[in-house]
C-alpha cells in the first residue's frame, strides 16, 4: 500500500490554507509540509496497525497484519490452522458378549491333585472359590476363541494361551506337561497300571464339581 498518495494531497491542503497569507505565511507553510511528511507517515500506519487487529478480532481462523515494505505498507491475511480432521474412525470390533444371567450348568472337572491344589493356591490368592476361579478360565478361553476367529488367524488362538486367572499357570506352561515337570504326575509312567489316578498304584485324581454359566 503506497502512502506518498495521501501524504501529497495533506501537503497541497496545507499549501492551500496558507496561500490567503503573505509570503512568509506560505514559505513557513512549505517548510511544515516538508517536515511533517515522517510523522505523518508513522500514523498513518498506526492506523492501519489498529484497524488490522480490530479485523483480526472479528474473523475466524484468520489473522490480519500490516507489515512495513520500505517506506509502504502491505496488508498480509493469514489463514490459521483449525482442528485437524482425524478421519473415518475404525468400526469397534464384535466383542464376545456372554449373558451373565444365563442359565447355569452344572459340569464335572477332573484334575490330578497337584495340579488341584495349584489351582485352589492361586483361587485363594485371588480371593475366590476354586469354583469362580475354574469357570473365569473357562469364559476367557472362550473369549480368546471367540476373538481370534474374528481376526481370522490361523494355527494357534489366543484362547490356546488363556486368559484371567489361568494366564501364567500350568494351563499355557507347555513344560508342566512334558516328562518330569509338575503337571506330568505318573501319566506315562503308569500306564501300565491303569489311567490317571484310576487302576493300581498311580496316584489318584481329583473331581472338582462346580456351576459354570451356560
Amino acid at each position: 500500500m503506497d502512502l506518498t498518495p495521501y501524504i501529497v494531497t495533506l501537503r497541497e491542503d496545507l499549501t492551500t490554507a496558507a496561500a490567503a497569507g503573505d509570503e512568509q505565511t506560505r514559505r513557513t507553510a512549505a517548510v511544515l509540509s516538508a517536515a511533517l511528511e515522517p510523522a505523518v507517515r508513522l500514523a498513518i500506519m498506526n492506523a492501519l496497525s489498529d484497524l488490522a487487529a480490530e479485523v483480526t478480532a472479528s474473523l475466524e481462523e484468520h489473522v490480519v497484519d500490516v507489515r512495513l515494505d520500505g517506506r509502504d505498507v502491505q496488508v498480509v491475511v493469514t489463514a490459521t490452522a483449525g482442528p485437524e480432521d482425524p478421519g473415518p474412525q475404525p468400526e469397534p470390533e464384535p466383542a464376545f458378549t456372554g449373558d451373565p444371567t444365563g442359565d447355569i450348568s452344572r459340569i464335572t472337572v477332573r484334575l490330578m491333585e497337584e495340579l488341584k491344589a495349584k489351582a485352589e493356591q492361586a483361587a485363594s490368592a485371588q480371593g475366590q472359590s476354586l469354583n469362580s476361579f475354574v469357570a473365569q478360565a473357562v469364559q476367557g478361553a472362550v473369549q480368546g476363541a471367540f476373538n481370534q476367529q474374528q481376526h481370522g488367524g490361523r494355527g494357534r488362538g489366543r484362547g490356546q494361551h488363556g486368559h484371567g486367572p489361568w494366564q501364567g499357570q500350568w494351563w499355557n506352561n507347555p513344560g508342566a506337561w512334558q516328562q518330569g515337570g509338575p503337571g506330568w504326575s505318573g501319566w506315562n509312567d503308569q500306564q501300565g497300571e491303569g489311567q490317571r489316578g484310576g487302576r493300581g498304584g498311580g496316584r489318584g485324581g481329583s473331581r472338582v464339581t462346580g456351576w459354570v454359566e451356560g
